[in-house]
């Protein structure tokens, strides 16, 4: 049962994100190339190993997804992808004279490949959860026409969910079940430091100019442990007719040109093992299907570095996850749990 009911209204806000493409260094010669750039550090139990967070990784997948299989299962029902924060379904970039880029990298289209509906949900980049849930509620129910749905939500888009679902109860939307990948359930100790750092008497200068370029900025403070904990968890309870599943992930010390090295470190003192931007404690919310270990934040949604694993595999090491054969596992699973 929800705590209250409110009705959604619907509405279409464009944005304009600017994309600006990483630079990496040169090498020569593999031979060259320093460990810590290709990430090939000791494991996070080596350098933490008397740490009792270590308990909290359950069970821990290495390889599992390294490769995509002959065959999968096909849910019931249509699958809705939710972005996570400062997300989009499809980003068009100079003026559709290129290719889109998209969120959801070959995710989408391996889904439909394999004969699943799919539902590509777009919501305000950085709008506060109880925005992003109104528009995640109108997306569906307008794409759905009434089936009943399965949501698999990356980041942030787990809590949207999870509002929608609780709060929201929108007509013409039946949510079977949701699955979070790396959703903060109780906030990150980065977002945390982040807004500390800012301090707030510099934080209203910042919200004035991101407000300025066309985006929000209700989905900063919520995002602190604070805030999770205290006010969005005791206030969203789950639907016992809804059926929640969540991973998590965790990478070694990010190599030196990785953006998650500075938020790697900070969250690991004070949350423990994490993918950059999201615990492992944080991110178990339902049943726990486990923690998928020497992955990044981006690599749950197929921005893996390519450069990297190139330089891998020169020195012999082939990649180990595949967020496609990930993602083909889950519906699979939502397949032999009858939904």
């Amino acid at each position: 049962m929800s705590l209250y009911r409110r009705s959604t209204s619907c509405y279409i806000r464009r944005y304009t994100i600017h994309f600006r493409p990483l630079n990496f260094a040169h090498t020569r010669s593999n031979r060259c190339i320093p460990a810590s750039f290709l990430g090939a550090s000791r494991s996070y139990s080596s350098h933490h190993g008397g740490d009792p967070r270590l308990k909290d990784l359950e069970k821990e997948i290495y390889d599992e997804y390294s490769v995509i299989k002959d065959r999968y299962a096909t849910p019931k029902y249509p699958i809705v992808l939710a972005h996570g924060l400062l997300g989009f379904s499809e980003l068009q970039v100079a003026g559709g004279w290129l290719p889109g880029i998209h969120y959801w990298r070959g995710i989408t289209q391996a889904l439909r490949a394999n004969g699943i509906e799919v539902i590509t949900a777009t919501v305000p980049p950085s709008g506060s959860i109880e925005q992003r849930a109104e528009r995640l509620a109108c997306g569906i129910a307008e794409a759905a026409q009434d089936k009943s749905v399965n949501i698999i939500a990356h980041s942030m888009g787990g809590l949207d969910a999870r509002y929608m679902i609780s709060h929201l109860q929108p007509k013409n939307v039946d949510v079977r079940s949701l699955v979070t990948v790396a959703s903060p359930h109780r906030g990150s100790a980065f977002a945390d430091y982040l807004l500390k750092e800012i301090g707030h008497e510099r934080l209203p200068r910042i919200y004035k100019f991101v407000e300025g370029v066309g985006m929000e900025t209700g989905a900063f403070e919520q995002l602190t442990r604070e805030y999770m904990i205290e006010r969005f968890n005791p206030r969203t309870p789950d639907d016992p007719d809804v059926r929640y599943f969540s991973y998590g992930a965790m990478m070694d010390q990010p190599p030196l040109l990785s953006p998650f090295r500075h938020s790697h470190r900070i969250i690991t003192d004070v949350e423990g093992p994490n993918d950059g931007l999201v615990s492992v404690t944080s991110s178990k919310w339902g049943s726990y299907r486990g923690t998928l270990v020497g992955v990044s934040h981006l690599d749950l949604i197929n921005w893996t570095n390519r450069l990297r694993w190139t330089l891998r595999r020169w020195m012999g090491q082939n990649p180990t996850f595949n967020a496609i054969a990930f993602y083909l596992d889950i519906v699979d699973m939502l397949a032999r749990e009858g939904l």
